[in-house]
């Protein structure tokens, strides 16, 4: 299955809707600038050094600016895939219509627009990989007299990748 990573909305004008949001819900906003679209980073809760949500399922989001250039301007999700040709080929063979060509987003991934059979828009998206931890150096280990039954502790399930 595909998840729901994201959501987008349009905005009219930048400054209000980032107030609108921060006084109503708290959420923390990041303007990406004019370099990428006036694109607006939602930050629904707490996220990591570079910007993922640390809890498990909850997601982020994004404004973008209305512009009569661009169909169906209305608030959407954004679905993950694995693979954002082999996503757009099923939409078509499903009955869906791809809106535009696939684009590039500088360290997120490839992402593309599409309307469904019920005529909603709804954005597709091929994640980069996320970029892999440098492993810990094992510890010295202790001789064996020293040594103390000890229990495993519970492994931490890693949070999803959102956008």
């Amino acid at each position: 299955m595909n998840p729901v990573v994201h959501f987008e909305m349009p905005y009219d004008d930048a400054g209000r809707m980032q107030k609108f949001y921060q006084a109503a819900f708290g959420w923390r906003m990041q303007m990406l600038g004019q370099e990428m679209g006036n694109y607006v980073v939602a930050k629904t809760g707490p996220t990591t050094a570079d910007g993922w949500p640390t809890e498990v399922g909850r997601i982020n989001g994004g404004f973008f600016a209305r512009t009569a250039a661009m169909p169906d301007q209305y608030p959407s999700v954004v679905i993950s895939v694995d693979d954002i040709k082999a996503g757009m080929d099923a939409v078509r063979r499903a009955g869906g219509q791809i809106l535009g060509d696939p684009m590039d987003i500088p360290g997120v991934g490839a992402y593309v627009s599409i309307r469904d059979s019920e005529g909603n828009r709804v954005g597709m998206l091929e994640p980069l990989p996320m970029p892999k931890k440098a492993k810990a150096k094992p510890k010295a280990k202790k001789p064996a007299a020293a040594k103390k039954k000890a229990r495993a502790p519970a492994k931490k399930k890693k949070p999803a990748r959102h956008w």
